[in-house]
């Protein structure tokens, strides 16, 4: 059994995205609406994925738009309100992301309870917010100082809006960083968020990864998600679970139990190859 579906209780699981307005200190953070604002659009949003059965829920500061890769003090502190008060709704694994920071990303896990974090931990790159630079021993480092070391580390190694700073094959960077960071995960995105992943991307990835998951991180939807999870251990969905499909709307509960439905049929065969139980898990519907 690996590690994924110890935590997630299934084959192929499906993390549907909570994606928090922007917080205090953001450009398009809505003062009048405030904190008491966005933890009730959060609490929504959850109610809404779990009716619609996704496996797991990662909670991120999707609209802090544009990005820090260092992000401010009151980013972290106003996840941690967020999360915390989501934890007494929560039913299925939860992780965090505080976008694009790996050691804020490790803290409010460390202090909420969350199973796993999603980041950019390793490599060099040219992106949208600059020349973005990471530090994968000292956050490694930090992890254990806080006390984290059961918090499971997501890596983006394709990161949304940014190449690597030299070019070096794709095998390549999965090797070396499954040598040199021993992460839990590997993810693959598109361009930007609701972007489809490159299937290539995904099956080079796959293959060079050895026992490491790989997740699919972008642009499922439920027409290639069985395509998708033939390849990947697991899917990360945001932007198809809103109403119309749209980034900037609301989790839609039917467009989410659609998808679920298409991505536990493929679990059947997958667990009838392997030898185990076909019962699938409950859906969970509106």
């Amino acid at each position: 059994m690996t590690w994924i579906e110890d935590v997630f209780g299934t084959i192929k699981p499906v993390i549907g995205m909570c994606h928090l307005p922007a917080l205090p200190g953001d450009p398009h953070y809505d003062a009048a609406c405030g904190m008491d604002g966005i933890v009730a659009k959060a609490l929504t949003e959850v109610d809404a994925l779990q009716r619609g059965g996704v496996d797991g829920i990662l909670v991120s500061n999707e609209f802090s738009l544009p990005y820090l890769t260092k992000t401010e003090r009151i980013t972290s502190t106003a996840m941690v309100r967020v999360v915390t008060e989501l934890r007494r709704v929560l039913e299925v694994p939860f992780g965090v992301d505080v976008l694009w920071d790996a050691v804020a990303s490790i803290d409010v896990a460390a202090v909420t309870g969350a199973a796993y974090v999603r980041e950019v931990f390793s490599g060099v790159y040219a992106s949208d917010f600059g020349l973005w630079s990471t530090d994968m021993g000292a956050t490694a480092r930090h992890r254990r100082r806080v006390g984290a070391e059961n918090v499971r580390l997501l890596y983006n190694v394709v990161p949304e809006a940014a190449a690597y700073a030299v070019q070096r094959p794709l095998a390549d960077v999965v090797r070396s960083t499954v040598f040199n960071a021993l992460p839990d995960a590997l993810c693959v995105s598109g361009l930007t968020a609701g972007s489809v992943a490159d299937i290539d991307h995904l099956r080079a990835v796959k293959a060079a990864a050895g026992d490491v998951p790989v997740i699919v991180n972008t642009g499922v939807t439920d027409e290639n998600v069985a395509e998708l999870l033939e390849v990947a251990d697991a899917a990360i969905i945001g932007t198809f679970l809103k109403e119309r499909g749209v980034f900037e709307n609301s989790v839609d509960v039917a467009r989410t139990a659609r998808l679920m439905a298409a991505a536990r049929s493929l679990r059947e065969p997958e667990r009838a190859r392997d030898g185990k139980s076909t019962a699938l898990a409950p859906q969970i519907t509106a």
